[in-house]
């Protein structure tokens, strides 16, 4: 991508739960340099939704450019319908484009098959189940979605796979161990639907499961599926996102350079 190009594309502007955890703020580091790795010359920024910096706030203020905002998150909830709008708005960046969150989504079915491989996972030979664990919501719809990364798991890897919530909803990843081994499962795994390390990640891990597997974290496959959200919004935001202006935001004077 040419000086040109890059200064006239829209900058993707990767939005992450926040964490105190320094492994998932490395985490989410990591992944967006793959993310720069597969497309040389895009701009990508991060802003958190609090407890690391730079905040979503902080990120929108300094930018130079038009933001497309890539959610990193698997699922809708407060911040996608409340957080994020709010942020955008507050920066003058109100019609800025908004991608969808990345799950429920085959691409990071195959992620997490990768990492339960990694973990040691012997697949269905030894009567194998598998239990999604998600942070968990009050909100059916967002459950819902955990149940339909769950169904894609299993379809990715032949074997039941049972959602599970570490909060808001039930079962709890411990209490879907159970009902894996009372159905016959004599291999458990846990595989942790979050995308970086941290306090939900631990409790995941403590569940009573034979493995448990590393988060998403900073796959390849996740990268990529980051690149196709950001060029959905691109491509359903054509009339907004021209080159030279920031959707939602006036054009800055001399007298206020950025």
């Amino acid at each position: 991508m040419t000086a040109g190009r890059a200064a006239r594309t829209p900058v993707l502007v990767a939005v992450a739960h926040g964490t105190r955890d320094p492994a998932g703020v490395r985490t989410v580091r990591q992944l967006l340099d793959q993310v720069r790795g597969l497309r040389p010359g895009l701009r990508v920024r991060a802003g958190f939704l609090g407890h690391a910096d730079p905040g979503l706030a902080e990120t929108l203020d300094d930018l130079r450019g038009t933001p497309v905002v890539v959610p990193l998150l698997l699922g809708t909830g407060y911040h996608v319908r409340t957080d994020i709008p709010a942020a955008l708005a507050a920066a003058g960046f109100g019609r800025a484009p908004v991608a969808r969150v990345l799950g429920p989504d085959p691409l990071l079915a195959t992620a997490l098959g990768d990492r339960l491989r990694e973990a040691g996972w012997p697949g269905t030979a030894r009567g194998g189940a598998v239990v999604l664990a998600a942070a968990g919501s009050r909100d059916p719809a967002a459950n819902a979605a955990t149940a339909e990364a769950a169904r894609l798991l299993g379809v990715r890897l032949g074997c039941p796979v049972l959602p599970s919530y570490l909060g808001g909803a039930s079962p709890t990843p411990a209490e879907a161990v159970v009902a894996l081994r009372a159905r016959g499962h004599r291999c458990t795994a846990v595989a942790p639907y979050l995308l970086a390390p941290g306090f939900f990640a631990r409790r995941a891990a403590d569940c009573g499961a034979n493995i448990t597997c590393a988060p998403l974290g900073a796959h390849e496959t996740v990268a990529r599926l980051v690149l196709r959200r950001y060029d959905e919004a691109c491509f359903r935001a054509v009339p907004l996102v021209t080159p030279g202006r920031s959707p939602g935001r006036p054009p800055r004077t001399a007298a206020h350079p950025r």
